[in-house]
């Protein structure tokens, strides 16, 4: 059975959300989805596919919750050997250069793995936004021929 594996990283739950709203899209297509909010490198490991769903804290920073993992993942530096890989970034615009941050943290280090990238990431922004769901789903429907392949 084709897999995705979703990698939330959520201050306030909205990435968690859409993570959430994405695992129900991806599984009425009949694809096994797992939503992970405190994964270890071993899940990233064993996923086939890796979907980021970040929203961002601080100056441009990953959320809490992922913190540890994206050090870990930077640390034991698993290489994901062209695994198809997609990152959508929550963020506010009006911060500035730090605008999206999270995600850009995510989508540089995937790249660094020698991932796949199945698309360029994409940007939400909350202040055009204020359902980040009704941007990430269609754009995830758009890529799982691409994430599933």
């Amino acid at each position: 059975m084709r897999s995705v594996s979703i990698f939330a990283g959520s201050v306030y739950g909205n990435a968690q959300h859409v993570a959430e709203e994405a695992k129900t899209m991806f599984e009425s297509k009949g694809i096994k989805c797992d939503v992970f909010t405190d994964p270890e490198t071993s899940d990233f490991s064993a996923a086939e596919s890796v979907v980021v769903i970040s929203s961002t804290t601080g100056q441009g920073d990953v959320p809490p919750n992922l913190e540890l993992f994206h050090s870990d993942l930077r640390d034991e530096f698993p290489l994901m050997n062209g695994k198809p890989f997609a990152v959508a970034a929550l963020g506010d615009s009006s911060y500035g250069e730090s605008f999206c941050g999270g995600g850009r943290q995510f989508q540089e280090l995937l790249l660094e793995l020698q991932g796949k990238p199945v698309a360029d990431m994409l940007e939400v922004d909350a202040i055009e936004t204020l359902a980040a769901e009704e941007d990430v789903l269609p754009w995830l429907e758009g890529l799982v021929d691409a994430l599933t392949a």
